[in-house]
């Protein structure tokens, strides 16, 4: 399955930026939610999940890495832009903060999570080495 994703529409202001991270319709589709936050050049994902479908917004700068059986494709979140990615089961991901400043993602699955059994297997497809 290919991945899908497309471009949030972002209001920016002196106070801040504001978006719309999923569809109104899809809400109730998603049993997680979580918003992660991370320091300049820090790489978060390098998972994929078995069963759930991760829908995700990431704001820029921010590179996106996928892998999908074998083929590896790279997207770059522009800064000041904002990307909703929608990443099917088995696709694995990696997002890496390209800022000198922290950066925001949101995600949520359609399988709710598991302390004791997480929906994540490990797959190292972006490193900083």
């Amino acid at each position: 399955m290919a991945l899908n994703y497309k471009r949030l529409r972002v209001v920016s202001d002196s106070r801040g930026v504001v978006f719309e991270p999923v569809e109104t319709n899809d809400i109730e589709r998603y049993k997680n939610a979580h918003v992660v936050i991370s320091g300049p050049g820090v790489i978060r994902g390098n998972h994929y999940h078995e069963k759930g479908e991760e829908t995700m917004a990431v704001m820029g700068p921010a590179l996106v890495r996928t892998r999908d059986n074998d083929q590896i494709a790279d997207l770059e979140v522009p800064a000041g832009e904002t990307y909703q990615f929608q990443f099917p089961p088995g696709m694995s991901h990696a997002i890496m903060n390209l800022s000198n400043q922290p950066n925001v993602l949101m995600a949520f699955n359609t399988v709710e999570h598991d302390h004791a059994d997480p929906d994540t297997v490990k797959d190292v497809i972006l490193s900083d080495g």
